[in-house]
């Protein structure tokens, strides 16, 4: 065990710690930028291998949440020159699956013309049936701009 809990309290599980509990949420991402090292280097490269984790709590629906990496289009420090093959091989091997929602995360401040996300959603739901947009960094707009008008 991490820390000691109260009976009632939320914890997160790793499927390659099983047993251990982490109830500190620091702690647990500790862990996954450790385990990120381990399978990925110290040099911004990808594996194809997940970290799973399960959260127990009463507050929460059951449901695998898959967070892909984002796209690198030029390789750097270290990592391989085909980065953005990897990235793309990992990601379709998720996206493909008729059971996915993909969530197409896109910054606000692009050209939503351009999002490598919206792209690869199409390639594979092209009528958009399981795709849902979702549009970051708002914050980020231009002055004068509107996210609605983005929408």
């Amino acid at each position: 065990m991490i820390n000691t809990p109260s009976a009632a309290q939320d914890w997160i599980e790793f499927a390659h710690k099983q047993g251990e509990k982490y109830f500190d949420l620091t702690k647990a991402r500790d862990e996954i930028e450790n385990d990120t090292q381990r399978k990925c280097g110290h040099n911004k490269e990808i594996s194809a291998e997940p970290i799973i984790l399960k959260i127990f709590s009463r507050t929460v629906v059951n449901l695998t949440l898959v967070d892909l990496p984002g796209m690198t289009k030029i390789p750097q420090g270290g990592q391989p020159d085909n980065i953005e093959r990897q990235i793309l091989d990992v990601c379709y091997s998720y996206v493909s699956k008729r059971t996915a929602i993909i969530m197409a995360v896109t910054p606000a401040n692009q050209d939503l013309a351009n999002s490598d996300a919206l792209k690869l959603a199409r390639r594979v739901d092209p009528q958009g049936e399981r795709t849902i947009g979702v549009l970051t960094k708002i914050d980020l707009m231009d002055e004068g701009t509107n996210c609605i008008d983005v929408i």
